[in-house]
């Protein structure tokens, strides 16, 4: 007799499901990705050198002697490196709060939200390349005329019918206690609003998908039982979206590290001033730095993340 095939349980056909939904990436990952980590690992350690007559190029040994350049000699790379790390730690808790936060509003019913929710999303379709060059473009014609006026506009209204200084404020909550340091986060924050709210597009869609995907019988159960409106967040939305802001915080953080400072610097460094090994130095210590900041807070948050089946 023929032996009966084993039937996989619902936890192996959801792993397979797991493993058949990324296999496109993974084999696009070994096939291109992974060669260029390769190459860049050799560059770090190699001085290379373009054949302009025989084409292609060559590579010379040279130990850790790009490492050493880089952060000894080289004037900006660890200012640069600093900054773009805590942009990234003061950005992403921003982000993820922001969007959490946006995607509650957005979530309940009302007039006009399929428009608002275009318009939060509006941003990323606005960092495309050519509607950026265009932007730019159209600022630079600007420069000097009606765009130098309405600022200077702005900040005269501003200034005259406010009478307060961003000191003020700042002495204020001061006199009231609060903490330094929470203070310097917080004006940090302001600073970068509007970059904020920018990066946040993507994670406020994945926060609503996460939210229309609870079940309405726990919200209905929480009201029976008298939870009130607080009770009811922590205790059955914020369980049911821990997934979710894991998924968000890795991409903040990568999109986060592609569009700093560091990565610039880089390219700069290697397509301006045609040093690839240095190049290849900054990129290397950048990734490994930011991979070690997902595994410490990816790794703190799975530990509190509720799984529900």
């Amino acid at each position: 007799m023929a032996k009966k095939k084993a039937k996989l349980s619902l936890l192996q056909k959801r792993m397979r499901t797991g493993y058949l939904f990324i296999l496109p990436w993974f084999i696009g990952f070994v096939l291109f990705y992974v060669r260029s980590l390769i190459m860049t690992g050799q560059f770090a350690f190699s001085e290379l050198t373009m054949n302009a007559g025989e084409g292609g190029y060559s590579l010379t040994f040279t130990g850790l002697d790009n490492f050493i350049y880089a952060f000894r000699a080289h004037a900006t790379f660890k200012q640069v490196l600093t900054t773009s790390i805590g942009n990234m730690l003061v950005d992403v808790p921003l982000i993820i709060f922001f969007s959490l936060f946006m995607s509650l509003l957005l979530n309940k019913k009302f007039p006009g939200r399929f428009i608002v929710r275009a318009i939060f999303f509006l941003p990323i379709i606005l960092n495309a390349d050519a509607i950026t060059a265009a932007l730019e473009l159209s600022a630079a014609m600007m420069n000097g005329g009606i765009s130098t006026m309405a600022t200077e506009v702005v900040e005269n209204a501003t200034a005259t019918s406010s009478g307060m200084s961003m000191d003020y404020f700042i002495d204020l909550f001061m006199s009231l206690g609060i903490p330094t340091s929470l203070l310097d986060y917080v004006m940090a924050a302001v600073a970068r609003i509007n970059d904020i709210i920018s990066a946040s597009g993507v994670q406020i869609i994945i926060f609503i998908a996460a939210l229309q995907s609870i079940t309405p019988s726990m919200y209905e159960v929480a009201k029976i039982e008298g939870a009130t409106g607080y009770e009811t967040f922590w205790k059955v939305t914020f369980p049911m979206v821990m997934p979710h802001i894991v998924t968000n915080v890795v991409y903040t953080i990568i999109d986060n590290f592609a569009r700093s400072e560091v990565v610039e610097l880089a390219y700069d460094t290697a397509f301006t001033q045609f040093n690839y090994g240095l190049s290849s130095v900054f990129s290397l210590v950048s990734t490994i730095i930011t991979c070690i900041i997902l595994v410490v807070v990816v790794g703190f948050i799975q530990k509190k993340t509720f799984y529900y089946n």
